[in-house]
């Protein structure tokens, strides 16, 4: 396909779209670690508490790629996004006024489902809205947006949980859906495409043909085993680290861990849109090995510090990571499935590979830890993410477009 000419969405729709992701952010950011707390408080058993737990974590990984499969065949990529958000409401108010198992088990699955379907609408509403040409600032937007909306919602619930109780966090997640949908409306349906929200049509294709053409494609299946490496040594190192912060600091670990959490957050908002703008002028490659390098390096870090203040400080390359990647997988996803109609369902897919990275994450370094050391733990996913920088660097092609087309081009041989 040639590159499009850009597109001037109008600046409300922008900013509607920026508080649309704030908003997700702040509903999202309910079911972290106070559904524990609340449920714990409420006499559940830790079985029962991860029992539910589970059970969201795997609906999350199995509707992946039906949510993603959902919004491509959504005629209205706002309507989605909308019902979907209805639900992770309605999960939350299901969870703060009648905390059985029966029903916070199926909040949870209510919840996992409304989260597969709104994460892919939010990245088609930006794709359709804005264009392919302008998408790298764009993404680069809503994470901001989005990591600003955690870190103020972390903080706000906190202090809903402490001053008030802990089931007003969901009573405050549940009402969120208020200003949520005032944000939807913001953004005018007609200057979403939805040609470009699904990434373009299948030109003489039938739509069996464009999934069978996404199921073949070699560098969204590259970026996806890519990915899973990354995640796979990822998301176990923060609670790793924290633990190793309560054992040498235990009257400080809730500060410092909390330290840990924010700080990362401050630099994805500060540089994810000049991530976009980079990966806009200089290609997704070079920035890509950005994102996978940090990872390694953050983990022999925390091999070789000992003091819990500067473990603080290396947390910021895990922003380094989380502000690469939370522009780069959906820009990426956005390139490799131009022309198919299917970049929904193949952000379903690349989101499937992250869960299975995450979920292997913590089984593996608590093996490790309990086995060789913790030391031996941050050395072994130093390991596994410097073995998703190689494959990145030898397979992983460049996918940004030049003019006269979009460019594939194949990593340099070794």
């Amino acid at each position: 396909m040639p590159p499009e000419p850009p597109i001037s969405a109008s600046g409300r729709s922008q900013r509607g779209l920026d508080w649309f992701a704030f908003c997700v952010a702040d509903v999202q950011t309910g079911f972290g670690p106070f559904v524990s707390v609340y449920l714990t408080a409420q006499g559940w058993t830790q079985v029962d508490i991860g029992l539910v737990l589970t059970a969201r974590g795997l609906a999350g990984l199995v509707l992946q790629m039906p949510g993603g499969a959902i919004v491509d065949a959504a005629r209205s990529e706002r309507a989605v996004a909308a019902v979907a958000m209805i639900a992770i409401s309605a999960s939350a108010l299901i969870i703060a006024l009648w905390p059985m198992f029966p029903a916070v088990f199926g909040a949870q699955i209510l919840q996992a489902a409304g989260s597969s379907v709104v994460s892919p609408a939010l990245a088609a509403i930006s794709l359709g809205l804005v264009g392919h040409a302008a998408s790298g600032e764009r993404f680069g937007r809503n994470a901001r947006f989005a990591s600003i909306g955690t870190a103020l919602a972390a903080a706000g619930m906190g202090a809903v949980g402490y001053f008030w109780s802990n089931q007003a966090v969901f009573l405050v997640t549940a009402a969120l859906i208020v200003p949520t949908l005032i944000t939807l409306v913001h953004i005018p349906p007609n200057e979403i495409d939805p040609v470009r929200a699904h990434g373009g049509l299948a030109q003489g294709r039938t739509r069996t043909a464009g999934l069978m053409t996404l199921l073949t494609n070699r560098p969204l299946l590259i970026f996806a085993a890519c990915v899973t490496f990354f995640q796979l040594a990822n998301t176990a190192m923060l609670p790793l680290m924290a633990s190793i912060i309560t054992m040498r600091s235990s009257a400080w670990a809730t500060t410092l861990v909390a330290a840990c959490i924010v700080v990362p957050q401050i630099v994805v908002a500060l540089f994810s849109p000049a991530v976009g703008r980079l990966a806009q002028r200089l290609g997704r490659r070079p920035i890509l090995l950005i994102g996978f390098a940090a990872l390694p390096i953050r983990a022999l870090l925390f091999v070789v510090v000992s003091d819990p203040r500067l473990l603080v400080a290396v947390q910021v390359l895990d922003g380094v990571c989380a502000a690469v990647f939370g522009v780069l997988v959906p820009l990426t996803i956005a390139d490799v499935t131009r022309g198919t109609g299917r970049f929904n369902l193949a952000q379903g897919i690349v989101g499937s590979a992250t869960g299975v990275g995450a979920s292997l994450s913590t089984t593996l370094a608590g093996w490790m830890s309990d086995r060789l050391g913790s030391s031996a733990a941050f050395l072994g996913l130093a390991c596994v993410g410097g073995a998703g920088l190689i494959l990145t660097w030898l397979l992983m092609p460049e996918t940004a477009e030049r003019k006269g087309g979009p460019r594939l081009l194949p990593a340099p041989r070794r």
